[in-house]
């Protein structure tokens, strides 16, 4: 799958486009923060490029750097919208390394010392938890300095 190329159709990149709903939590020229529709634990964000890319081994360097100062930025966000006494973040490459959707991203998941993450296929979530979650996380977002 090493030389696997990027899908323009897959689900993030029909987000970027509008065509799919997302609850965006933080967007700026080069990344979108949105909900996992499938959450590991509640507060579970996504953070995406803009650019294509199906992983990390075929994104540009640029994109990448504009990636992680997002995650650093709504981690935050997110760790202090729940509360979390920590913070797991995944990112994944291709199937054998636990990749389903094939546009990089990262996972940001608050965690409790001794709560364990939910399965990841394990349905969608409410459509108005989400909406809660994501309006919790933007409002901690709002008030960082």
């Amino acid at each position: 799958m090493a030389d696997a190329q990027y899908d323009p159709d897959n689900i993030f990149a029909k987000i970027l486009r509008g065509e799919i709903p997302c609850h965006r939590v933080y967007e700026d020229a080069d990344t979108l923060a949105f909900m996992d529709v499938m959450p590991q634990g509640d507060g579970h964000t996504l953070v995406i490029p803009k650019a294509p890319s199906r992983g990390l081994l075929d994104a540009d360097p640029a994109a990448l750097s504009a990636l992680i100062v997002s995650v650093q930025k709504v981690a935050r966000a997110v760790k202090a919208a729940f509360q979390a006494e920590g913070l797991t973040l995944f990112q994944f490459n291709e199937p054998a390394g636990g990749q389903t959707v094939f546009h990089l991203h990262v996972h940001i998941i608050p965690r409790r010392e001794g709560v364990p993450l939910k399965r990841h296929e394990g349905g969608m979530a409410d459509n108005a938890v989400l909406a809660e979650h994501a309006a919790r996380i933007r409002a901690a977002l709002e008030a960082e300095p």
